[in-house]
């Protein structure tokens, strides 16, 4: 018997190996799991428990919450343009990520490397460069007007905001897809040219639905980091871009209402919890079907 099939059916297991399971294992763990009580679940307990706390027990921050027309606005906005990024961010990720895996070795450095510079630029210098595009006299309409075209209002508005999310987004969306797309066999299509297809359908028919995953995934990731952005839709949005976060932080440190703001905190994790519980099973059953068809 090998070395390997002695690791593989745990026949002669080293004696090191034997102490880290299971109990090791345990162990190993814990300062990872420390972090995400200390830094996650403990603040958001405290968060809950005001909300149902502050100033006095039971749900009226809750029922002031539902009651109010502009709350209740503002969440649906929250989702709609979390959804509108996620959208544009796929768009424009998917051909991207494809490109990485079809082009040269030092053409694909160049790419990796533009995903990862805006990981080094601070996201507030990112968000206040987009102001000096999209303002009214900013580069993007002195271009149009250039051209002898009319301006743009971009500026405090919805596609503003979207705009300057999605490139912040962008490469959570470009990476789980291409981490997927570069472990697709290529010769599949190859295969699927010689029995008549032709490239377009086993493009659709054969490839995409093999990189679903990364796409899932990605979009899950833009998403839910959409739902909780605050200073990009502050400094490019305008009255009627007002997201949820940005009423959390006006009842939080505006007001001092620290349960007001937490039952916001709530109702947005608790509406973000019951999308994804719906979403996931509907995702999880189209792409076995792809799967199958492919």
């Amino acid at each position: 018997m090998t070395a390997t099939s002695d690791l593989t059916t745990g026949a002669e297991r080293p004696a090191f190996l034997s102490r880290f399971r299971p109990r090791g294992a345990v162990w190993l763990a814990a300062p990872a799991v420390l972090v995400l009580v200390v830094a996650l679940a403990y603040p958001l307990a405290i968060v809950v428990v005001r909300s149902f706390t502050d100033p006095v027990p039971g749900i009226d921050n809750y029922i002031w919450f539902f009651q109010s027309a502009v709350n209740r606005t503002v969440l649906q906005r929250t989702f709609v343009v979390a959804a509108w990024v996620t959208l544009v961010s796929l768009i424009c990720a998917y051909p991207y990520a494809y490109a990485m895996t079809i082009v040269g070795k030092n053409v694909r450095l160049v790419l990796i490397l533009c995903v990862l510079v805006p990981f080094w630029l601070s996201g507030v210098v990112r968000t206040l460069a987009w102001v000096i595009l999209l303002q009214d006299s900013g580069v993007i309409n002195s271009f149009l007007r250039g051209l002898g075209l009319s301006p743009v209002k971009l500026i405090r508005t919805p596609p503003g905001v979207i705009i300057g999310m999605t490139q912040v987004l962008l490469p959570f969306m470009i990476l789980p897809i291409y981490s997927v797309m570069k472990g697709i066999d290529t010769r599949l299509l190859q295969a699927a040219r010689s029995l008549g297809a032709k490239p377009w359908r086993a493009f659709l028919q054969i490839y995409v639905p093999l990189s679903l995953p990364g796409v899932y995934a990605g979009a899950i990731i833009v998403f839910i980091l959409s739902l909780g952005f605050y200073i990009t839709p502050a400094l490019l949005g305008g009255p009627r871009s007002i997201l949820l976060s940005s009423l959390v932080q006006n009842q939080v440190l505006s007001l001092l209402n620290w349960g007001r703001g937490g039952a916001m905190g709530v109702v947005l994790l608790v509406a973000t919890f019951v999308l994804l519980a719906i979403a996931a099973p509907l995702m999880r059953q189209k792409h076995t079907s792809t799967r199958r068809e492919a």
